[in-house]
């Protein structure tokens, strides 16, 4: 992913092999990474048992939040795509027994339909 695509907000995918070692303390044993997408610093990472969402906080980065979403957990997703005036495009998670759901938003530029379908492969297997 180059600075620019980053400075804008654009997600790509990445190489799960650079993120493997990263993740190796917060896997299962026996579980893998299968894709992952890097927007700016944030990370989404399919694994085949769940869906982590990496949030980098802080100057440095340092401060690291892992939130794990079993795919069994999800409920629901949506996509809302941007529009003529709306810059954002916006993905929205709903989990088992929570009303609110986890929202990520992504600049225009991001095609939100390929991460959806990630998705929707690992939630409707």
């Amino acid at each position: 992913m180059g600075i620019l695509d980053g400075l804008l907000g654009n997600a790509s995918e990445i190489d799960v092999s650079k993120v493997g070692g990263d993740f190796a303390q917060v896997l299962a044993p026996g579980e893998r990474v299968e894709k992952a997408y890097q927007l700016i610093r944030d990370l989404f990472v399919f694994t085949d048992k769940r869906l982590i969402l990496v949030d980098k906080q802080g100057l440095t980065g340092k401060k690291i939040e892992y939130h794990s979403l079993p795919y069994k957990s999800i409920s629901h997703f949506s996509v809302e795509t941007a529009g003529h005036l709306d810059l954002d495009a916006e993905l929205k998670i709903w989990i088992s027994g929570s009303p609110m759901p986890i929202q990520k938003q992504f600049n225009r530029n991001l095609n939100i339909y390929e991460v959806q379908s990630v998705l929707a492969g690992y939630v409707l297997g």
